[in-house]
C-alpha cells in the first residue's frame, strides 16, 4: 500500500476576505462576518389577480415561470384560480448571471402545451440592492404585458432586489444552483435547516417489592422477577431471593426518556416456571407525564401501583384487574445528570437535563463554513462523476445543516450559526456528506448519504475573541487505507462574555454534581449511552427534511469502542509519549549518578546540598521551576487549532488485514480461516499483556510479603533492619541522613558494583503467590 505524502494531511492557514474585507485576526462587526458574501438576486412572488381565462371553459390553471438567462424555476401549479396566491422566492446566484433581462411569466398549466398568459421584464442594472438589517422590500404589482409589450388583463405581486445569503429569505427560498432538482421532497433535502436534539432524561425505576401475587400454580414457590419496558428498551431485575407471593428486589433499573414522551413504561411480573417459559402474574402502563422529576439527590416518595392480569376468554384478551395484586416503586425522571449521547472525549455538551439547574453561557461560538476544495467523486450520475455535498454541524442540542451545493466538487456554501457556549472545555464536530436523495429521493428508504469527512475543533484551545481561518483535511478511514477525500474552509471565533466566569468553570467538576453524588457504573454508561443516541437517531430521522439516521450516528461517533488493533496501537504509543518525559528524566539522572557531565553533576550536587540544608526551598524551587518552563514554552504555543492527525492515530501505516479487522461487523462475516488467524493474533497480544500484568502482581505481592512471614527468615531480618533504621534515624538528624543518602545514590562510578544492590536482591527474593497458580 503506497503511504501518501504527509504534506497532503496538513492543516492550512488562509486568509479569506469575510464580510467584506480581509480578516487579520481581529474581531469584525458586521453582520454575517465570518463568511464571503455571496451576491443573489432575489424574486418574490407573492399572488396575482384578475388573470383572463385561457380554456374553452374559460377557466385557468395559472403558474408562474422565473427566467434569467439558462435558469428557470416554476412555482406550483392552482387549478381554475384566477387569483391564485404563491409566496415563493427565487434566488439567482450572481456569479452565474449571464443575462441582461429578468423576466416573469404567467402560464397556464396544459397538458399539450401550457398557454402564455401574461410577463413583467426587468433591467437587471435597474434592480435595487437591499442589506439587512433593512426591511423587507415591499411588493408591489405589476400589470402582465404580452409577448409585445403590451398592457393585458391581470396584474402579478412581485418583489425583486439583489442581496446576499445573509437575506432572510435565503434558507427558504429555490436556488438557480439546485435548477437539475426535480420534486418537492428532493428540493426540501438540499435546503439548509437547523435541528434540536430531543430533551433526553434518565428514567429511575427503583423496584422495591410486590404485594400478594397469585401465582398460576400455587404448589411451588415462585421465582418472580419484575420486566421493565420502555419503547426499544427493555430491562428486569434478578429473580427475588425471597420465593413467596410478596417478593421483595430493592433494585434500580435505568432508562432514557426523550420528550416529548410518547410511550409509557410498562411493567410485568413474571414467574419463571420453567427454564424458557416465564407466566405473567400481572402488569401496569405508567404514563411518563405523570411521573415525578428528581433534581437533586433528595429522595422522592414511593407509591403502590396496582397489577393488571390479562387473561384469555373465548379467544379474546380481556383484563381482569387484580387489585389485591400491587407493586411497590419509586419512579422518577433524573433532572439532575446529563445524558451521555456523545463520546465523553468529544462532549459538546455537559449541562443538567433540568434547565433551572442550567448556569449561565459563558460565551459564544460563531461558524462561517466557507467552503471546499478537491472533493472526491461520490457516486455517478448520467455516466459521470458528480458529488452533491453539505456540511452537518453539531454542538450542544443544537444541529445545523447546510443547502446542499448540487454537481460540485468545490462547493460554496458560505453559511455563518452561532451557539451559546457554557462550558469551554466542549468539542464542535463539523461533517461533510453526499446527498443521495436528489430526483426524488428513495422512498424505499435503501439510499444512505455517504459521509466525505469530519472535523473536530475543541474550543479550550481556541483563543477568545480571535478569528480562525484554516482549510482542514477531510480525512476518512477505508478497509484500503487512509484516504484524503478534499479539504474544507472554516471560519471559527470563540467570544468569551466574562473571562472569571470561565476561568471559575475551570475549578468546577466536569459533569453535573449528580454523576459524582450517585455516580452510574461504567456498564450502565454504555448502556445508556447506546439508547440514547438511538433516540437521538430516531427522532432527527423523523424530521422534516430528516437529518438521516447514518449521518446522526457519524456524528455521534457511534461504535467508537469496538475492538481495532490500529487504535489500540495508537493509544500504546500514546501511553509511551506520555511516559517519554520521565523517561528521558530517568535518563538524565542516570546520566548524573554515572557522572557522563562531571560539571553538570558537580552543580547538582550543589544544588542538593542547598536544598538540604534549607528544605524550605524545595516547593518554591520547584513551582518556580515549572513557572519558567511554561514561560519559555510560551513562544512555541501552538497558533493553530488541532486537526486529524494520521500518525498519531497509526491510519497511515495500518495493515491492511488489520483495517479489513476494524471494517467488520459484529458479530463477524468474514470466513472461518480469516477468523481464525486474528484470534490466534489477539490471543498472542493478549499472553503478552498475561506477562506483563503478572509480572506487575508479582512485585505487588513481594511487597505484601516483606510483613506476612511467608518467608520467616526474609521477614525477621526485615523486622530487625525497621527497629535499627527506626532507632538510628531517631537519633539522627534528618539532614544528615537526607545528605548521606543523596551522596551515596551520586557517588563517582569508581565506587558503584555492576552487580545489584544488596536492597534489590533481597526484595528480588520475596516470595510471590505465583506458586500458587495453577
Amino acid at each position: 500500500m503506497q503511504r501518501p505524502p504527509q504534506e497532503d494531511f496538513s492543516l492550512k492557514e488562509t486568509k479569506p476576505h469575510l464580510g467584506g474585507g480581509k480578516v487579520t485576526g481581529d474581531k469584525l462587526t458586521s453582520t454575517y462576518d465570518l463568511v464571503e458574501q455571496m451576491q443573489y438576486l432575489y424574486v418574490r412572488v407573492v399572488k396575482a389577480k384578475d388573470l383572463p381565462g385561457k380554456d374553452v371553459t374559460g377557466s385557468l390553471d395559472p403558474y408562474v415561470e422565473v427566467r434569467l438567462g439558462n435558469y428557470r424555476g416554476t412555482t406550483r401549479h392552482f387549478e381554475k384560480k384566477s387569483n391564485p396566491e404563491w409566496s415563493q422566492v427565487f434566488a439567482f446566484s450572481k456569479d452565474r448571471i449571464q443575462a441582461s433581462v429578468l423576466e416573469v411569466t404567467v402560464k397556464d398549466k396544459d397538458l399539450v402545451k401550457d398557454d402564455f398568459v401574461g410577463r413583467v421584464m426587468f433591467d437587471l442594472n435597474e434592480i435595487p440592492k437591499r442589506v439587512p438589517p433593512d426591511s423587507p422590500l415591499a411588493p408591489q404589482w405589476y400589470r402582465l404585458e404580452d409577448r409585445n409589450g403590451n398592457k393585458v388583463k391581470g396584474e402579478l405581486m412581485l418583489a425583486v432586489w439583489m442581496g446576499t445569503q445573509a437575506d432572510e429569505a435565503f434558507p427558504e427560498s429555490w436556488h438557480s444552483d439546485a435548477a437539475t432538482v426535480s420534486g418537492a421532497d428532493a428540493l426540501a433535502n438540499i435546503r439548509s435547516k437547523v435541528y434540536l436534539s430531543p430533551k433526553l432524561w434518565y428514567l429511575r425505576v427503583n423496584v422495591i417489592e410486590a404485594q400478594d401475587l397469585i401465582p398460576g400454580d400455587r404448589s411451588r414457590f415462585p421465582e418472580v422477577y419484575v420486566k421493565a419496558i420502555l419503547g426499544n428498551q427493555a430491562l428486569r431485575t434478578r429473580v427475588s431471593m425471597s420465593k413467596t407471593i410478596n417478593p421483595m428486589w430493592n433494585e434500580d433499573l435505568m432508562f432514557v426518556a426523550a420528550e416529548p414522551f410518547e410511550e409509557p413504561l410498562i411493567l410485568s411480573v413474571e414467574d419463571r416456571v420453567a427454564p424458557n417459559k416465564d407466566e405473567v402474574l400481572g402488569r401496569c402502563a405508567i404514563p411518563l407525564q405523570y411521573i415525578d422529576r428528581r433534581l437533586d439527590h433528595r429522595p422522592i416518595n414511593s407509591k403502590w401501583y396496582n397489577l393488571e392480569k390479562h387473561i384469555i376468554v373465548e379467544g379474546e384478551k380481556k383484563k381482569e384487574i387484580k387489585f389485591a395484586s400491587r407493586l411497590h416503586m419509586r419512579l422518577y425522571l433524573e433532572g439532575g445528570y446529563h445524558v451521555l449521547d456523545e463520546s465523553t472525549h468529544y462532549s459538546s455538551d455537559l449541562r443538567p437535563t433540568a434547565k433551572q439547574l442550567w448556569k449561565s453561557s459563558i460565551g459564544v461560538l460563531e461558524l462561517g463554513v466557507l467552503n471546499a476544495q478537491g472533493l472526491s467523486p461520490m457516486k455517478t450520475k448520467d455516466g459521470r462523476a458528480t458529488t452533491d455535498a453539505y456540511c452537518v454541524a453539531k454542538y450542544g442540542q443544537k444541529w445545523v445543516r447546510t443547502r446542499t451545493i448540487i454537481d460540485s466538487f468545490a462547493p460554496k456554501w458560505n453559511e455563518q450559526y452561532t451557539w451559546e457556549v457554557f462550558d469551554p472545555c466542549t468539542v464542535i464536530t463539523i461533517g461533510v456528506f453526499d446527498n443521495c436523495h436528489l430526483h426524488g429521493g428513495d422512498k424505499s428508504g435503501g439510499a444512505r448519504d455517504s459521509r466525505i469527512g469530519k472535523v473536530r475543533i475543541r474550543l479550550s484551545t481556541l483563543e477568545t475573541d480571535r478569528v480562525y481561518t484554516h482549510s482542514y483535511p477531510l480525512l476518512v478511514l477505508h478497509p484500503t487505507g487512509v484516504k484524503k477525500m478534499g479539504e474544507i474552509h472554516l471560519a471559527v471565533r470563540f467570544t468569551c462574555s466574562s473571562l472569571m466566569n470561565m476561568m471559575h468553570m475551570y475549578s468546577q467538576p466536569l459533569l453535573p454534581k449528580m454523576h459524582y453524588i450517585h455516580p452510574l457504573t461504567v456498564s450502565q454508561l454504555d448502556s445508556l449511552r447506546h439508547q440514547a443516541t438511538q433516540i437521538v437517531s430516531m427522532r432527527l430521522n423523523r424530521a422534516e427534511p430528516p437529518l438521516r439516521k447514518e449521518i446522526v450516528e457519524y456524528m455521534l461517533d457511534v461504535g467508537s469502542h469496538m475492538w481495532s488493533m490500529r487504535k489500540s496501537k495508537a493509544n500504546f504509543f500514546r501511553i509511551m509519549g506520555v511516559l517519554g518525559g520521565l523517561i528521558a528524566i530517568g535518563k538524565w539522572f542516570d546520566q548524573i549518578c554515572n557522572w557522563k557531565n562531571p560539571i553538570t553533576t558537580v552543580l547538582i550536587h550543589i544544588l542538593f546540598l542547598i536544598l538540604v540544608l534549607y528544605p524550605e526551598l524545595i516547593l518554591p524551587t520547584i513551582f518556580l521551576y515549572l513557572f519558567l518552563i511554561g514561560v519559555w514554552y510560551y513562544r512555541w504555543r501552538p497558533r493553530n487549532p488541532p486537526h486529524m492527525d494520521t500518525r498519531l492515530s497509526c491510519a497511515d501505516n495500518a495493515h491492511p488485514d488489520e483495517l479489513d479487522e476494524e471494517f467488520d461487523t459484529f458479530p463477524t462475516s468474514r470466513p472461518p480461516d480469516i477468523v481464525r488467524m486474528r484470534y490466534d493474533r489477539l490471543r498472542s497480544i493478549a499472553g503478552r499483556i498475561q506477562t506483563v500484568v503478572g509480572d506487575l502482581a508479582t512485585q505487588g505481592e513481594r511487597l505484601q510479603s516483606l510483613l506476612s512471614w511467608r518467608d520467616p527468615r526474609a521477614t525477621a531480618l526485615f523486622v530487625i533492619f525497621c527497629l535499627i533504621a527506626a532507632i538510628v534515624l531517631y537519633v539522627t538528624p534528618f539532614q544528615v541522613v537526607a545528605l548521606l543518602t543523596g551522596f551515596y545514590v551520586l557517588r563517582h562510578p569508581r565506587f558503584r558494583h555492576k552487580l545489584p544492590s544488596a536492597p534489590l536482591n533481597f526484595f528480588r527474593r520475596l516470595p510471590a503467590r505465583t506458586d500458587c497458580m495453577l
